[in-house]
């Protein structure tokens, strides 16, 4: 089974989410940008009270879009957002000069860190390897630019299905995220991923708009069970 990631960005949602079926709630803020923050006094906020009600589903946090090479600066936002209390905190990871060492530099914090590798134009397969080789509890495949390319508009779904397996085959969670919806589900079934991550899909009217609890319901019910078999029976 495939679990949901629904990205929220107040508390309202969250209940929302968790109560139509989200198996994981992840904060941040869309208008910020792609893994756009939420500040540290809403997430201490929005884990608590919906701990209240939902004590053991998981709770992620991005820490913003900070420029790649501040590794000082994500270390910092990673220890803040890890002091909330929240399950996991998601950094994204900008391929190019920075993104082997920022990845080192976080696996070392005391922070429970999801790795967002942003696969807008493509991803380099060493990264992934040393990613795997930190010993992150997961991965994230996703991309930056919300213009209507999807994840699987980056990344063939070979190759990503080969890095879904090295992950996994490691022990850690392999998570897809990216602009997707309902065209992508038969590729997301095929790949199986352990997790896969929502927010324009939930929403009434864009990623930005007020995220909706029947759309939530309705892609709980697609991931959780597989696509029903045509009947072979005969006359």
């Amino acid at each position: 089974m495939t679990a949901l990631l629904a990205s929220v960005r107040s508390a309202e949602e969250a209940f929302d989410a968790a109560g139509a079926g989200a198996d994981l709630i992840d904060l941040k803020e869309p208008l910020e940008g792609a893994l756009g923050g939420v500040s540290i006094d809403n997430i201490w906020r929005i884990a608590r009270t919906l701990r209240s009600r939902y004590p053991v589903k998981p709770i992620s946090a991005t820490i913003g879009d900070l420029p790649p090479d501040a590794l000082d600066a994500i270390a910092a936002r990673v220890d803040e957002v890890g002091e909330t209390g929240v399950d996991f905190v998601k950094v994204g990871v900008v391929p190019g000069p920075y993104a082997r060492d920022c990845l080192t530099r976080i696996a070392g914090l005391h922070a429970n860190v999801l790795p967002v590798l942003l696969c807008d134009d493509g991803v380099d397969a060493e990264l992934v390897e040393h990613a795997v080789s930190l010993g992150f509890e997961g991965i994230v495949f996703d991309t930056a630019g919300k213009t209507g390319r999807t994840l699987l508009d980056c990344i063939d779904r070979a190759t990503l299905a080969r890095y879904i397996a090295t992950i996994r085959a490691s022990g850690a969670m392999a998570c897809i995220a990216g602009s997707l919806g309902w065209t992508q589900l038969d590729a997301i079934r095929s790949l199986a991923p352990d997790v896969a991550g929502f927010r324009t899909a939930l929403c009434e009217n864009g990623r930005t708009s007020r995220l909706d609890p029947r759309r939530v319901a309705q892609w709980a019910d697609a991931l959780h069970h597989a696509a029903p078999v045509a009947s072979t029976a005969t006359a």
